[in-house]
Order: C-alpha cells, then structure tokens, then sequence
C-alpha cells in the first residue's frame, strides 16, 4: 500500500474531491476488479489508486504512437473541453460531440481519418466509434464507470466519466503524463497548465 501512495500523481484527496471515485448504483462484473466499496445508499466506489497507476500506464502507452494518429471521442457534453484541450497540448485529434458514422471505416466519406488508437471517454455513449475502432482493429482505451462493460476495452481507466471535475482531472494527468514520456517536459512540476483549463464551463 505504501509503494502506491509513492506512486500517487496526486494526493489521494485531490481524485477523492474531484469525484474520480464517484461510480454509479450498478456495476458490471467486468468491473468489479476496480471497486473499493459499495456505500449505504447503493452507490459503487471506484478504487483510486487503481485510477491512479492506470493513468500512469496509459501515459506511457499513448507516448508509443506519433500524437496525430492518436483519436479522442466524447459524446458527453463534460468531456468535450477535456478533450480537447488534451488534443491542443499533445497534438492528437479529437471528435467531441456527435460522431459521424464511417468516418473510420469509410474512406469516400468527408473527413475520413486514420488513427492508430482511440480513447473514448464512455464506451456505451460512445458506442459508434467503439464499434469502428473495432472493425479496422486499433487499440481501444476507454474510461470506465462501474456499470460500463469492457467488452472491446483493451486497456480500462476505472473513472466516474461523468463527472465535470473528474474528466477535467484525469484529462490533465494523462496530458502531463504524455508529455512526460515523450520528453516535452523533463518533470511533471513543469507542465504549464491547469486542472481548471481542462474543465467544460456550465
């Protein structure tokens, strides 16, 4: 346990505050790795410090691939900053909002493109892109409540991907951590920007 908290890319409080933990009242079997506890109410509690190194992996997986190639999906309304202010650090590409079908599968179609991995911020919202990723068989990352399924999830981020802050923190983590990997920063304190830029205005 203590090994972890070294690990930590945040003081455990800081995903706590930002409702990174924060799952739902079901829960997927495919899940239940990820869950700490279920609370009084019915509520299932995703496990952090599981949050935590798998940010950390994916970091160092997505720096593996040139940043163009790279592809970020949201039909949720909350993870469309989130994505795209990753898409501007980094300098990956990035679909928020509706997605339109083909446009991984179909090259007659207007803005057909070619990514080499996808992140989804909710594989059930996001289900099309899914769906295409799988077809033209590239690396899926997915973040993952607890009542999402892994099916077709080929590397999970156990995250409450519904919340405003939570996809705000975890967007900002992944971006520092990519830009670690890949050299543009030689530590972490030297990312330049905020939590707060991350998060979608109400």
């Amino acid at each position: 346990m203590e090994e972890t908290k070294e690990n930590m890319l945040v003081p455990e409080d800081t995903y706590l505050t930002s409702g990174v933990h924060i799952g739902t009242q079901q829960k997927s079997a495919s899940m239940k790795p990820f869950i700490f506890k279920v609370r009084n109410d019915g509520l299932y509690v995703l496990d952090v410090t599981k949050s935590n190194d798998r940010i950390i992996t994916i970091g160092k997986f997505l720096a593996r691939f040139p940043p163009e190639r790279i592809l970020l999906v949201s039909a949720r309304q909350y993870g469309k900053k989130p994505i795209e202010k990753f898409s501007d650090i980094v300098g990956t590409m990035c679909i928020a909002g509706r997605f339109v079908p083909g446009i991984l599968t179909n090259p007659s179609i207007s803005g057909f493109i070619e990514p080499e991995v996808i992140i989804t911020v909710d594989p059930t919202a996001d289900r099309q892109a899914l769906r295409e990723a799988v077809n033209i068989g590239i690396p899926i990352i997915g973040l993952v409540d607890t009542n999402n399924t892994l099916e077709n999830v080929d590397i999970a981020l156990p995250t409450n991907n519904k919340g405003r802050k939570a996809l705000a923190l975890v967007f900002w983590l992944l971006a520092r951590e990519v830009q670690l990997n890949r050299g543009k920063i030689e530590k972490r304190e030297d990312f330049e920007h905020s939590v707060d830029d991350f998060e979608q205005t109400l």
